[in-house]
């Protein structure tokens, strides 16, 4: 477990942070850009969860400790040998969503338009994560271009888009609140 008893340590104060594997790389590397969208990620579901009715807070309280095990994951390169198995995403967290999405998928309608993010104000705040969750899957797909990642952490962050957008509708429903569908221009 980890122990912070120091909040502060200076170390970072020359623009420089270290991965979990010890080795120090700048502040604006890829891989750190990456972890700190997943925090951003984190932090916003923090937000989106603050009103959430049951089940949902809890899918949303685990997803959040997913994402702290996607950023462990994140900050120690795939391929060198450690002395230890360190923390990564594995199958379990993507067939967990994917379960959490299929319950909830077969409760809502079939769309047939997209929709704009709104209804209630809990959708509302899912719809900004899953936007945040989308931009940070961009950032794994770079750096995995740039330095190979764990493979299912792409993919769970690419099926965390799906449950948020799924979760999204489903608040709504309960919520009594109606998806608000895309108008194309040319129809409105």
């Amino acid at each position: 477990m980890i122990k912070l008893d120091k909040i502060y340590t200076k170390g970072g104060d020359k623009g420089k942070t270290s991965l979990g594997n010890g080795k120090r790389v700048d502040k604006d590397h890829i891989r750190i850009e990456a972890i700190g969208a997943v925090d951003e990620a984190n932090a916003i579901l923090g937000i989106a969860n603050l009103n959430m009715p049951l089940p949902y807070k809890k899918m949303i309280l685990r997803i959040q400790n997913d994402l702290f095990d996607l950023g462990a994951d994140l900050c120690i390169p795939e391929g060198k040998k450690l002395n230890y198995e360190p923390l990564r995403i594995t199958q379990i967290h993507i067939n967990r969503l994917e379960k959490e999405i299929d319950s909830m998928n077969k409760n809502l309608k079939p769309l047939k338009s997209f929709i704009l993010p709104g209804g209630s104000k809990e959708s509302a705040n899912l719809h900004l994560a899953r936007t945040i969750v989308r931009n940070t899957e961009i950032l794994l797909v770079k750096l995995n271009k740039k330095d190979k990642i764990n493979p299912l952490a792409l993919i769970y962050i690419n099926r965390l888009s799906d449950h948020l957008f799924v979760s999204a509708r489903a608040i709504n429903k309960q919520k009594k609140s109606s998806d608000l569908l895309w108008i194309p221009g040319n129809k409105r």
